[in-house]
C-alpha cells in the first residue's frame, strides 16, 4: 500500500515538474515571438510540441507558429499552422481567433476570393453578431488591397460611418480617373486622355502627331495621290490614332496606381488601427 502511495506522490510531482517544464519553453518562446525573433521562436515552439505529449500547449504552439510564419511572409506555412490551431482549439473564440488570422493571411497574398469565402462562413455561424463589425472590417481590407476602393469603403460604413478607413476609401475612389473616359475623350480628341489625367506634354505629342498625319492623308487625297493617302492614312495615321487612345488608357492606369500607392503608404506610416 505504501509503494502504491509513493508511486502516486511520485507521478504526481512529475506531472507538476513537467507542466512547469512546458510552461516555462511556452514562455521563452513567447519572450522570442514578442522581441519579433520569428525564426528561432518557430524552433522554439516546436521543442515545445516535441515534449507536450498530452497536447496540453497544442492550440498556443500551432497558433503562435502560424503567427510567426506569417509575420515572415511564409503565408502557406501560415495557414498549415492556423488550420492545426482551429483544429485543437477548445472553445469558440480560439476557433474565431484562428478563423481570422486566416483570414488575414490570404489578405497578404492576395487571394481575396478565399478571404471572403471565409467571412461569409463565419457571418452564417449563429453567434455572427458577435463578430459583424470584424467581419465588415476585414471585408473592407479585402477590397482595400484588391483595388476595390468603392466596396471597401461601404463595408467600413457599416462598422461607423465616420470611419477613417471609410473616408480614405470615399478619398481614393474621388481622386481616381475613369480609364474607360480617357479612352472615349481620346476617341473623340486625340490627347484630350492625357490631358484629362495631367499628362500634358504626351497629350500635345498625340494631339500634334495626329493632326500632322491627318493634314498630310488628306492633302494626299486632295491632290490626287491616292497611294500616298491611303499609305500615310492606313499606316501612320491610323497607328497614332490606335496608340493615342491605347496611350491615354495606359495613363489612366498608372495615375490610379499612384493614387492607390500613396494610400497605401499612408495606411504602412500613419494607421493605428489593426492590418492584415
Amino acid at each position: 500500500m505504501k509503494r502504491i502511495f509513493y508511486i502516486l506522490i511520485i507521478s504526481t510531482v512529475s506531472l507538476f515538474s513537467a507542466n512547469d517544464r512546458l510552461q516555462k519553453q511556452l514562455n521563452y518562446a513567447d519572450s522570442l515571438f514578442n522581441a519579433e525573433n520569428y525564426y528561432q521562436s518557430i524552433t522554439e515552439y516546436k521543442r515545445l510540441q516535441f515534449f507536450d505529449y498530452q497536447n496540453e500547449y497544442a492550440y498556443d504552439a500551432n497558433f503562435k507558429i502560424g503567427a510567426a510564419y506569417k509575420k515572415g511572409g511564409y503565408y502557406e506555412n501560415a495557414i498549415e499552422y492556423l488550420t492545426k490551431a482551429k483544429i485543437e482549439a477548445d472553445n469558440q473564440q480560439e476557433i474565431i481567433d484562428a478563423e481570422f488570422q486566416i483570414i488575414r493571411t490570404n489578405i497578404l497574398r492576395n487571394t481575396f476570393d478565399r478571404a471572403l469565402q471565409l467571412l461569409s462562413e463565419i457571418e452564417k455561424n449563429e453567434s455572427s453578431t458577435d463578430y459583424q463589425n470584424e467581419v465588415n472590417y476585414w471585408r473592407g481590407w479585402t477590397f482595400m488591397l484588391a483595388d476595390k476602393w468603392d466596396s471597401a469603403a461601404t463595408y467600413f460604413s457599416k462598422i461607423s460611418n465616420e470611419h477613417e478607413l471609410k473616408k480614405l476609401c470615399v478619398q481614393v475612389e474621388d481622386e481616381k480617373y475613369s480609364v474607360t473616359f480617357a479612352r472615349v475623350i481620346s476617341y473623340i480628341l486625340p490627347g484630350a486622355g492625357q490631358f484629362y489625367t495631367g499628362n500634358y506634354l504626351s497629350g500635345f505629342m498625340s494631339l500634334a502627331w495626329n493632326v500632322l498625319w491627318g493634314y498630310l492623308t488628306v492633302d494626299a487625297f486632295i491632290a490626287d495621290r491616292t497611294f500616298d493617302g491611303a499609305a500615310s492614312g492606313s499606316l501612320l495615321w491610323l497607328r497614332f490614332y490606335r496608340g493615342n487612345i491605347q496611350n491615354a488608357g495606359k495613363l489612366a492606369e498608372n495615375e490610379n496606381i499612384k493614387i492607390a500607392n500613396k494610400a497605401f503608404l499612408y495606411l504602412m506610416e500613419n494607421y493605428k488601427g489593426e492590418k492584415p
